[in-house]
């Protein structure tokens, strides 16, 4: 009988009772933000992978840092057992680019100021870093075809040289830097670095290399290194 009024004491222990609102509100805002954070991840994101499976995770796991947070942090021995239960995990999921790893940092930041009990400083911080996520991608898309990266391949049958692609570019006016050109017996590629002055360009571009050479291979990457 007095293990089991043990038992009880601690589970309707007065304190935790009484921060059992605080915490569910925390929860539901943790939730918002996380929702919020994947809307924007889909919508300003620059990454090439499946954003929208890869923006699932943001909720549990902004969820699960806010719980783990919430639970350690009133407790030094949960906050050392919590340190060696991580250190035996090992995540085996490659990040594929830096940007993820930003999100992924972001959402686990939300989950710590929401587990520490500051809702009010933790949506004012995520509101404006999404603003200036969302303003970087729009000053990005001002600049959309800036730079890209243009690679033409053709047979040797009916080869394009370099100038007759380069006139085609400033008939387009764009602007080019050669950053490769390989030769072989049976084709010619050349790739360049391009800045096209907007979007409609790049088909000007493309149907002029069309009508010299209708065999003629023409592909553009965005050049995301490059991208400021």
């Amino acid at each position: 009988m007095q293990a089991n009024g043990s038992v009880i004491q601690q589970l309707w222990d007065p304190a935790t009772v009484q921060s059992l609102p605080q915490f569910a509100v925390n929860l539901a805002i943790a939730a918002v933000l996380a929702w919020l954070l994947g809307e924007v991840y889909l919508r300003f994101g620059q990454s090439l992978s499946n954003r929208r499976l890869f923006a699932r995770n943001f909720l549990p796991l902004t969820l699960t840092t806010a719980l783990v947070i919430t639970i350690v942090k009133s407790s030094l021995a949960l906050s050392l057992g919590l340190v060696g239960a991580l250190s035996i995990v090992r995540f085996r999921a490659a990040i594929k680019e830096p940007e993820e790893l930003a999100y992924l940092f972001l959402a686990i930041s939300i989950g710590l100021g929401l587990g520490a009990g500051q809702p009010l400083l933790t949506t004012a911080a995520f509101l404006v870093i999404a603003a200036t996520l969302a303003a970087r991608s729009l000053l990005r898309k001002s600049h959309a075809g800036a730079n890209l990266f243009l690679t033409v391949t053709t047979m040797n049958g009916q080869r394009l040289g370099l100038r007759q692609i380069e006139e085609s570019l400033r008939a387009c006016g764009a602007s080019s830097s050669l950053r490769r050109f390989d030769e072989s017996s049976d084709q010619t590629e050349a790739a360049f670095q391009v800045a096209f002055p907007d979007t409609h360009r790049v088909e000007d571009f493309t149907g002029r290399l069309r009508s010299l050479n209708p065999d003629s291979r023409v592909s553009f990457v965005e050049d995301r290194g490059l991208i400021g």
